[in-house]
């Protein structure tokens, strides 16, 4: 699989990441973890050091939320994936529990 194969993140909300420029992710890839029930994206850096790439191309690299109905042997099968304010700093608003 290459990297333009893998789900865009399409928009981000989190205004506190180092990797959002105007709800756009400038990381070149996410890795979404957490727990069951809370899709945390992992790639989350507060404020402080701006962080990522000069162009949006920013993609989920990882999912660790096996029981996502768009998780496919760890890999998000999603067209694209949405990330906003969660409960502890960002989630995967994309996420859905089987």
């Amino acid at each position: 699989m290459t990297l333009d194969e893998l789900p865009a993140v399409a928009e981000c909300s989190v205004t506190g990441c180092s990797y959002n420029d105007h709800s756009h992710c400038h990381a070149a890839a996410v890795t979404i973890a957490g727990t069951v029930g809370d899709a945390e994206c992992a790639t989350f850096i507060p404020l402080g050091t701006k962080g990522g790439l000069d162009k949006v191309i920013s993609h989920v690299g990882a999912c660790q939320r096996s029981e996502c109905v768009h998780n496919d042997a760890l890999e998000c099968s999603a067209a694209a994936v949405r990330v906003g304010p969660g409960a502890v700093d960002a989630d995967c608003l994309t996420y859905e529990p089987r």
